[in-house]
């Protein structure tokens, strides 16, 4: 079996977050360390869990008139 690297896998999915594109973590360290650094970069997602993982989707900062 091929080690699973859980930082490169965020890194591609926070990624997917800066295009504005939603991103799926499908355990709970990749969570731990999705939310970490969502946190560091101060981006407004918002995260729903479900049994079997977290849906990370990016918010849009641009108001409508």
């Amino acid at each position: 079996m091929l080690p699973i690297n859980l930082r490169r896998i965020r890194d591609e999915k926070m990624n997917q977050l800066r295009k504005g594109q939603n991103a799926y973590a499908e355990t709970e360290e990749l969570v731990r360390l999705m939310k970490r650094a969502i946190e560091k970069e101060n981006m407004p997602v918002q995260c729903d869990a479900t049994n079997s993982g977290c849906w990370f989707i990016p918010l849009s900062t641009s108001k409508t008139s």
